[in-house]
């Protein structure tokens, strides 16, 4: 059956800011307290959505969470009106207050985990919401997350949703973030390939000592239960602990993949010589052949490959079966990781015959990637025909998100401006205007008081 791969970017958000939230996340931690500029973030992202819609890969968009999220930080106790609400969080747990205005679900790679109909049980598309137990900040997204995809991905006959997964440790649950599917084509049924950074149920494995492992095993499991996928066409892999140690938080950071092709690290996994023959020992059996594209560390060292965002790339294919991996303007800048790619191109042995680059600044300052931006659905002809149209990106949505961008957003933004009311009252004036121009109903807690 013929199918197509769509990736939904997250669109950033009005109150975009930096305050380090994300322990373990390098840029994060390096750029609290810059000035963001919440326009410019959302633009760029819109301009890689509008680049590569016009060069014929099927792109949509997801939209912003409300934030800040007033009800959390009322079940924190704070109380009154909504512009007291702020201050008092401000004065009293301004670290709260930031996190509880996060942008971060611009990041969708993190909204949820997707398997395809030709790899579930029921034959329909599944959606499982993340948890994102391991950030508070992250940890308030799914309930919203879930609602904003049952909007899109609305018709029963072809799409199921899950809700997220118990919020316990045993199941950090981080989304697409740590899930690659391979496959020959994308219609056809593929390997579902799960990368966890800890085994909660085996104390004999081993765990990263400085910084912590979001994703687990078990959570990993359960959703490939929730989505009906056959056990010979799943593979468990775990991140190597040192590896997750030196700012790698989740797979993305340090591999990606797409049909028959990963390109990753060195250091990627443990054990990546039993990874790789599980990999290829499943996807021979589906009439594929895996296509390894192993960076090695005395060409770019992990500490390179985190700061240029090497491997948080895009792996696109085009219908004469080419590649293009679509890169942060970061991978330019590192010598050594530029020299890298351009041997790639140059060596005419792989897939990936063309690079797009992207400035992307404003998410990479705060951790997140062209991979970071979008997630992948595939989707045959008629799932297709049953999203919510007015999500995919073409010359009209694209000016007038735009358009929409320019009007409610602010250029700079700043740890102090999170207490403003009046930022409170523009975010929600933007959302209800945006769910009105992408078709989504009523899906925010204040259109609903």
């Amino acid at each position: 059956m013929v199918a197509y791969e769509a990736n939904f970017d997250g669109l950033v958000g009005p109150t975009h800011h930096y305050a380090g939230l994300s322990y373990g996340n390098v840029a994060s931690t390096e750029n609290g307290a810059a000035i963001s500029s919440p326009r410019e973030a959302a633009l760029q992202g819109l301009t890689k959505m509008k680049a590569l819609a016009d060069q014929g890969f099927p792109q949509a968009v997801l939209p912003p969470q409300e934030r800040p999220a007033l009800a959390v930080l009322r079940a924190a106790g704070f109380a009154g009106s909504d512009a007291e609400v702020l201050i008092q969080a401000q004065q009293h747990a301004p670290f709260l207050l930031a996190a509880c205005s996060s942008a971060s679900a611009m990041w969708t790679a993190n909204a949820a985990t997707v398997s395809p109909s030709a790899d579930t049980a029921d034959g329909r598309v599944h959606f499982t919401a993340a948890n994102l137990h391991n950030k508070l900040h992250r940890a308030i997204e799914h309930r919203q997350t879930s609602r904003t995809l049952q909007a899109i991905f609305a018709d029963e006959r072809y799409f199921a949703h899950h809700a997220a997964l118990p919020s316990h440790a045993w199941f950090g649950d981080e989304g697409a973030a740590n899930h690659t599917r391979f496959c020959a084509e994308y219609g056809q049924a593929g390997v579902a390939f799960f990368v966890y950074g800890q085994a909660m149920t085996d104390p004999n494995a081993p765990i990263p000592c400085r910084f912590p492992a979001r994703q687990t095993r078990e959570a990993s499991q359960a959703i490939a239960r929730q989505h009906g996928l056959a056990p010979e066409r799943v593979v468990y892999a775990q991140q190597l602990p040192q590896t997750i140690d030196a700012g790698v938080f989740h797979n993305d950071v340090i591999a990606v993949g797409n049909r028959n092709v990963l390109f990753f690290h060195q250091n990627a996994f443990y054990q990546p010589q039993q990874v790789l023959a599980e990999l290829r020992q499943k996807l021979q059996a589906i009439g594929s052949d895996l296509i390894a594209i192993e960076v090695p560390a005395v060409a770019v060292s992990v500490s390179e490959a985190v700061q240029s965002y090497l491997f948080n790339s895009q792996l696109l294919s085009r219908p004469d079966g080419s590649m293009c991996l679509v890169v942060p303007e970061e991978c330019q800048q590192q010598p050594k990781v530029w020299r890298y790619l351009q041997n790639i191109l140059n060596a005419g042995r792989y897939p990936i015959t063309e690079l797009k680059v992207f400035d992307l600044q404003q998410s990479m300052q705060n951790g997140g990637g062209p991979a970071c931006l979008r997630l992948r659905v595939v989707l045959t002809e008629a799932e297709r025909a049953a999203v919510n149209p007015q999500v995919w990106i073409n010359d009209q949505c694209y000016q007038q998100l735009t358009d929409w961008v320019n009007r409610h957003y602010r250029d700079r933004l700043c740890i102090e401006d999170l207490a403003d009311p009046t930022l409170l009252q523009e975010s929600r004036t933007a959302l209800d205007e945006l769910t009105q121009l992408l078709a989504l109903g009523s899906i925010y807690p204040f259109q609903q008081d």
